[in-house]
């Protein structure tokens, strides 16, 4: 770790970030002891609270943890596909709440991302992929179900089919793009004409990932596509 700081710039923030450096260039490894707080401080030429706030930044980004007691400390910190989940998806859902996107330019990427994960997907699925899918078509069809529970089940759909790639580095990715998009899916209404729609297309997919049959899941996608986009132009119009 380098030790030489910018004093008119956060110092905290420099710290926090030569740390993360070290760690994602594998200087420091997992379950790696940092060194401790009056260590860092020493090396950084800094107080301690300011080293404790770095060490704040970094346990919120999940690169590290702590433990009490005499073995306690630091500890560089092992992160799974499936934890960081969640960041990625409040992200992803920032971006597209506040950087003026449109939905056809978030619609449009979260479909052409999928389109490429059907071959995998098509290859590599599980039966229980697909009885999450079909679980998920027969509660898009319940009498009174709410257009947010709907959207809700179009999530779980759509992740159902990406994680049936069994690549999770493209269910990460996915995860941004397919669940970022529920608060503008929220805006719109579903009739119950439209719901019948997307879900014939649900039932479409989910037979040809069934049957291994990209091409099949590839078109079925770009019709969903199409129809998502109607149907939100006819919303916002």
């Amino acid at each position: 770790m380098k030790s030489n700081l910018v004093p008119t710039v956060d110092l905290s923030a420099q710290i926090a970030a030569n740390i993360r450096d070290a760690i994602v260039s594998g200087a420091l490894i997992v379950d790696e002891r940092l060194p401790s707080e009056a260590e860092l401080a020493q090396k950084f030429e800094v107080s301690r609270a300011t080293v404790r706030e770095a060490l704040k930044r970094l346990a919120a980004q999940s690169l590290i943890r702590t433990q009490r007691g005499a073995t306690g400390g630091a500890f560089v910190n092992r992160i799974s596909f499936e934890a960081a989940q969640a960041q990625q998806i409040t992200t992803s859902t920032l971006l597209l709440s506040m950087n003026d996107v449109s939905f056809e330019t978030a619609c449009e990427a979260r479909y052409a991302l999928e389109r490429a994960c059907a071959p995998l997907s098509a290859q590599r699925r599980k039966p229980s992929h697909i009885d999450v899918m079909r679980a998920e078509i027969a509660r898009q069809g319940q009498q009174g179900l709410s257009d947010e529970a709907f959207c809700a089940s179009d999530v779980a759909f759509h992740r159902a089919l990406v994680d049936g790639a069994c690549n999770p580095v493209l269910s990460y990715q996915l995860a941004g793009a397919v669940e970022a998009m529920q608060p503008l899916m929220n805006m719109i209404t579903f009739s119950a004409r439209s719901r019948d729609a997307i879900i014939a297309l649900h039932v479409t997919i989910t037979d040809a990932v069934q049957a291994q049959d990209a091409a099949l899941i590839g078109s079925g996608l770009t019709a969903l596509e199409a129809e998502t986009q109607t149907l939100a132009r006819r919303v916002f119009a």
